[in-house]
């Protein structure tokens, strides 16, 4: 019998934006984007929800977007979440098999899986995601499941996401609010990289990078495996709010000026001159030196990548040789690649979604990453659920939270 289409839904409700993407996977695998609803949020800072009345209705009108545009009834979403409170950290649970017992089993590998993810969080955190990054057998790594080998200990290597649990059920609730359910919730910056990485790049080392309105989510992987992921409470809404501050210009016109005008890079022939908004009637409404919007912004933005740096592994940075991926609508700020080269020392690149396709160009915009790789997560972990249990083992190591 042919398999039939699956029509999955991704929702990212950002500081900036709220987003709505519709797609359609087909039995061959390729991903289809039937439609994408998105409008400008309200209620939500930092990647929080703290107006719930705003943000919900923002939620409702991305959702009549998003229905008309795909001509699908929506009844549940993806939701991806994000804020300082969420952490990645990794974990590993040994087990040294009993006495006689030399043949590896299931329980065996099960009981290291549960030492690793019996880790100590705050009482008012919850589990995301706890992901199998690798197992060993005797320090022996092995990719899959070593249930059947020889040996005499087993130990199981996670990377484990938590948050606050009340801030979680507040995205939650405002999902349900506008009568939908929630397939499930994914940190942010693992739902990116799904659109932004391949297998090779995660085995060559990636970092992904995604810089939006209130928030700086990251993720790296090494080896084929998530090394570490975070998110940074500082975006592009901070950029605006510095030039706003220096300036004395109103917030909606120092933004404006930022994404017309503005420049990240160091190269002193982009801060000549004078940066200008111009009015309906053609004259010059605003005028700001070069040098100071473009200092201003760069500022900004390199602390902003430092800090994620400085949250990285320990000489993991060096270790990266697949580059440094940049999404998020703030990534696409002149200069924003050779500022990011100078920080990291790697290649710097924007992705675009593969083996993607769909009547609307708009989804090659890096302000959609999220939501796109949400439509990437629910395809593979579909994938997930129908494979024979041998397989279970590697499709959750190489991209899958398998609980919560």
């Amino acid at each position: 019998m042919a398999r039939s289409s699956k029509i999955h839904v991704g929702l990212e409700i950002g500081t900036s934006k709220t987003c709505i993407v519709v797609g359609e996977v087909k039995p061959d695998t390729a991903v289809k984007i039937l439609g994408i609803g998105t409008t400008k949020t309200a209620g939500v800072r930092k990647g929080e929800i703290y107006d719930f009345p705003q943000a919900s209705a923002c939620l409702k009108d991305a959702l009549v977007k998003a229905e008309d545009s795909s001509d699908v009834e929506i009844g549940s979403v993806y939701l991806a979440v994000t804020g300082s409170h969420i952490q990645g950290l990794n974990s590993r649970g040994t087990f040294r098999l009993p006495e006689g017992q030399s043949i590896v089993a299931p329980e065996h590998v099960e009981e290291a899986r549960t030492i690793a993810r019996d880790i100590h969080i705050p009482q008012d955190h919850v589990h995301l995601h706890p992901i199998i990054r690798k197992y060993l057998l005797d320090d022996l790594e092995h990719k899959t499941s070593p249930v059947g080998l020889y040996g005499k200990t087993v130990e199981a290597d996670f990377h484990i996401v938590h948050g606050i649990g009340n801030r979680i059920q507040n995205s939650i609730a405002l999902v349900r609010k506008a009568l939908l359910e929630v397939d499930d919730i994914v940190f942010s910056p693992i739902a990116t990289a799904q659109m932004a990485l391949d297998q090779e790049q995660r085995e060559r080392g990636a970092l992904v990078i995604d810089i939006g309105g209130g928030t700086t989510d990251y993720a790296l992987y090494m080896e084929g495996a998530i090394a570490a992921s975070g998110c940074i409470p500082v975006g592009g809404d901070h950029i605006t709010n510095d030039i706003h501050l220096v300036t004395g210009l109103a917030f909606s016109k120092s933004e404006k000026l930022k994404i017309m005008e503005g420049d990240a890079s160091a190269d002193p022939a982009r801060s000549v001159g004078v940066a200008k908004l111009i009015d309906d009637r053609g004259f010059a409404e605003v005028e700001v030196r070069r040098s100071i919007l473009n200092e201003i912004i760069r500022q900004r933005l390199e602390e902003t990548l430092r800090l994620v740096r400085q949250r990285l592994p320990e000489d993991s940075v060096k270790a990266i040789g697949a580059g440094i991926f940049l999404t998020g609508g703030t990534s696409l700020m002149r200069g924003f690649g050779e500022l990011a080269f100078e920080v990291f020392g790697r290649d710097i690149y924007r992705p675009e979604p593969p083996e993607i396709s769909g009547v609307q160009a708009s989804f090659k915009d890096p302000q959609y990453a999220t939501a796109i790789g949400l439509i990437r997560y629910a395809q593979i972990l579909e994938t997930e659920r129908a494979a024979p249990p041998g397989l279970f083992g590697k499709i959750t190591r190489l991209f899958w939270p398998f609980g919560k």
